[in-house]
Formats: C-alpha cells, structure tokens, sequence
C-alpha cells in the first residue's frame, strides 16, 4: 500500500504499467504509460463510433472496449479512434488501447468473433485477429499489417477451470510484445489471480486487473493489496453505478465542495487516491467527459496545495471501504 505521504505526488495524468518480461527479450523491454482515466465503451451500441471520437476530442487518451459484440462495437470504436487519427486530434503513439478475449460463457451465440466448436487456443488467436482487424489505423490498411497493436489484452473472465485460463494466456502471449504489450484479466477474483501469477505455465505476469469496484467484494481490498504488492494496476469499473452510498458519503461532498467539482469526479479522484488505481469512465455526455478531465488538473493542484487535507479525505474514505489508513 502506498504510504500517506506518498498520496500528494501521486500521479494524476498517467500510471507506468510494469515492463514486460518473460518472452520479450531485454531490448524490447518497455513500459507502458495508462492514463488514469480510461474511456470505456460498454453497452454505447450504435452511438459507439461518435462517443469514441468525442472522447478522444475532449482529452481521454485511453479507450477500453472487447471482442465480444453482445455488450461492444468493437468494429466501431476502431472507426472513432481512426477518425480522430485522421482528423490530427491525437496520434497513435499518444493512445492506450485494451480490448478483451471473451470466451464462449460470455459471447451472445450467435453473434461472436470465433466458432464456439473451436479449441480455447483456437478462439483466442480468432478473437485477437478480429481485433486487430477492428482496431487498424487504417481503413485500407490488412489485418496482418504491423503497424497494429494493442495496448493491452485482457481475459474478459476467467475461463472455467484454471487449466482453461491458462490454455487461453499461454495462447495470447505468443503475440508479445510487437501485436499485444500487455496483458490483463478482468472479473477476477483473488484466489484465480494469485494461481495465475504463481503458475510456471505464465511467462508474461499480469499487468492489469479490472474488477468491478462495489461492496460484494469489500471492494477488492485484498485483491487490490496483492496487485500494489506486485506491482499490477487494478483498474476499477461500475464505480458510479454500483456506489450510491459512496457517491452520496462525507469525503465525497467534503472533496466536490472544497474542489469544486462534481460529486462524481471526486469519487473517481478518491478511488485513485487508494493507489496503483485506474477507473473506467463510460460517460455518453461530452460536457461530463471535459469536465471528468478537467477534474484531475483540478485534483492534482489541491493535492499538492493541501496535501494534509487530502490524506485525510483519503482516509475517511478508506474507513467507508473498510481498507486500512
């Protein structure tokens, strides 16, 4: 855990992902900067390309999504980020882009990017190309050209037995470190986090972790100590919808009032307060998105104006999610 009076320079901008190790040799060993706030695409259907494309235009730099089309347009999030590319309001190199394998318990039958019948090792490789194919810099530009590549890819869940999930994570690091940087897993609990990371099967550790930040799971405390402890980023989603109390709690109302901002940016900002955090901002209002942004220049200013007075916001929040000071 990150020490109180480490809380002040914490970054508000972007958070270093661990280097890649394992396949990828010395010299291609690199670190991976994540923006703090990541947009993510979920359930946005039809409007999917336009919010991309306004999300990038209002300053978000990192994009979440997944090749799995009963909850994402994969296909379109690649045409609002290819816009955007087109338009000069952001380049490639500036961008963090993390989409998912989902496997068949997760996939709308008969809509998915593979054949169900196919192997584990099969319906990742399936699932990877239709990615890169979806997420191309080009509209001309083949799925094979290699000037493609994601940021990060992330098991959607854990497959249903460990050997099973690891079929799947020793397929998609065949793609380290040129097609795919990173890798992740989402919807995961800790006892499946600690056996991947400990398996001799795993070459590339996990980088990620996005977990749905709520009370059932105590919001993670534990899972989120063994990502700090091991350097993983714990990247937090359903943090608004899944939280009325916490959105309606004292530090957040005392932090909105004395910042200035909206109730929601200072749950954001409290969350990442905890450290080695990100969180997932699914946001369809453009006002809300510049706003969200603006709120960690605001977030940055006051921690390192009031550093006593954030540590204690930070404290009385850690008390509501029962984590210790």
């Amino acid at each position: 855990m990150a020490k109180a009076t480490n809380l002040a320079r914490m970054s508000w901008e972007r958070v270093a992902l661990p280097p890649t190790t394992g396949l990828v040799t010395q010299q291609d060993t690199q670190r991976t900067l994540l923006p703090v706030l990541i947009y993510g695409t979920a359930w946005k259907k039809d409007r999917t390309t336009d919010l991309v494309y306004k999300a990038l235009r209002a300053g978000f730099r990192a994009v979440d999504t997944a090749a799995q089309p009963k909850h994402y347009r994969e296909d379109l999030v690649g045409a609002g980020i290819r816009r955007a590319i087109r338009e000069g309001i952001v380049r490639r190199e500036d961008l963090y882009i993390q989409t998912k394998f989902t496997s068949v318990q997760g996939q709308d039958t008969d809509n998915m990017p593979y054949d169900p019948r196919s192997s584990i090792s099969e319906q990742a490789h399936a699932s990877i190309k239709s990615s890169l194919h979806n997420l191309r810099l080009s509209e001309k530009e083949e799925e094979t050209n290699e000037t493609t590549y994601i940021d990060t890819l992330v098991l959607h869940s854990p497959l249903p037995t460990i050997d099973q999930t690891l079929e799947a994570w020793s397929t998609v690091e065949s793609y380290m470190p040129h097609r795919i940087r990173n890798l992740g897993i989402s919807n995961c609990p800790l006892p499946v986090l600690e056996a991947l990371y400990s398996s001799p099967r795993v070459k590339v550790k996990p980088a990620v972790v996005q977990n749905r930040f709520y009370p059932a799971t105590r919001y993670d405390g534990p899972l989120r100590a063994f990502c700090r402890q091991h350097g993983i980023i714990y990247q937090s989603f359903w943090t608004l919808t899944a939280n009325p109390n916490l959105l309606s709690s004292s530090p957040v109302a005392a932090l909105a009032r004395q910042t200035g901002i909206s109730p929601p940016a200072a749950l954001y900002s409290l969350v990442l307060g905890l450290g080695n955090t990100t969180v997932l901002d699914g946001t369809t209002n453009e006002a809300h998105m510049v706003d969200d942004l603006a709120a960690l220049e605001t977030m940055k200013q006051f921690a390192g104006d009031q550093p006593d007075q954030w540590q204690r916001l930070v404290g009385e929040f850690k008390q509501l999610i029962h984590e210790p000071a």
